[in-house]
C-alpha cells in the first residue's frame, strides 16, 4: 500500500496483522525486554518487515537495533524508516546512493484524541485544515497532519541528530495527495558524512488514505536536483 507514495527504488515491506512466522534476529530480542506480549508481536512483525525490505534490495538481513532516541540502526550504506499502528506495520529502505533519508508513518484513519490537535498544529495549519474540511470532509485532516509531522521528524533526525518539535514544521496538506513541510529552524546542518551540508528548508511528501489507514512518506533524494524529492 505505502509503495504507492514512494519512489520505485525504495524497497518496501508491510503487514496488516502480526505474522506468526516473524522472528527476531540476534540482538533484536534484547530490545523487547519488558514488553507486554501485544507490543512484542508488533515489534517483531515490524522488524520482520525491515528484514524483508533489506532482502529485496539484495542485502542480507541483519539485526536492526536502536540508536539515539530509538532511531533504527540500518546496515552500512543504507537508510530506512519503520512505522506501526493498529492494523499496520511497514518498513521502507534504500541504498544511500539512492536516498539520504526516508520518513514513513502510518496511523489509523480516525480523528485525533481530544486535545492532541491543538498541541501539534500551528495557527496557520489549523486555518488551512478548516478550509480543507469544507471541501473534503471525508478526510481526517487532523490525523493526517499528525502523521505528516511524524514523517518529517523521522526524515530529519537521522540527518541532524537533533530534536524537531511539532511547532518547528509548518505543513501544508494538499487534496492531491501531496504536502510540503517548511522547516522553521535556522540550523539545518547534517551530521558529518551524511552527504549533504544541510537539510533543505522545505520537504515534499505524499499521503494516502484507505483501508482504515492514513499513510505519509518523505524521501530526501541523493544527487543534484533531488534534495526535495516527493514520492513518484
Amino acid at each position: 500500500m505505502i509503495e504507492k507514495i514512494l519512489p520505485s527504488r525504495i524497497a518496501v515491506a508491510e503487514a496488516f496483522s502480526d505474522l506468526p512466522d516473524a522472528v527476531l534476529l540476534p540482538g533484536e530480542e534484547q530490545l523487547t525486554r519488558g514488553f507486554v506480549e501485544k507490543r512484542r508481536k508488533e515489534f517483531t512483525t515490524t522488524r520482520h518487515c525491515a528484514h524483508r525490505a533489506l532482502d529485496s534490495l539484495g542485502i542480507a538481513p541483519v539485526p536492526v537495533l536502536k540508536g539515539e532516541r530509538g532511531v533504527p540502526l540500518w546496515p552500512e550504506h543504507t537508510v530506512g524508516s519503520l512505522t506501526h499502528c493498529t492494523g499496520y506495520r511497514a518498513a521502507a529502505v534504500a541504498r544511500r546512493a539512492d536516498a539520504l533519508s526516508i520518513g514513513i508513518d502510518g496511523e489509523q484513519d480516525a480523528p485525533l484524541p481530544g486535545g492532541v490537535h491543538d498541541s501539534i498544529a500551528l495557527v496557520a495549519e489549523q486555518r488551512r485544515e478548516r478550509e480543507l474540511r469544507l471541501e473534503h470532509p471525508e478526510i481526517h485532516w487532523d490525523r493526517l497532519l499528525f502523521s505528516a509531522k511524524e514523517a518529517v521528524y523521522k526524515t530529519w533526525f537521522p540527518l541532524t541528530h537533533r530534536w524537531l518539535g511539532f511547532e518547528e514544521a509548518d505543513i501544508e496538506l494538499r487534496p492531491d495527495g501531496g504536502f510540503t513541510a517548511e522547516l522553521l529552524v535556522a540550523d539545518r546542518r547534517t551530521v558529518a558524512g551524511a552527504g549533504v551540508t544541510e537539510v533543505p528548508g522545505s520537504l515534499q511528501g505524499r499521503w494516502l488514505s484507505g483501508g482504515g489507514l492514513v499513510l505519509t512518506a518523505i524521501v530526501v533524494g541523493n544527487g543534484p536536483g533531488t534534495a526535495r524529492e516527493a514520492g513518484r
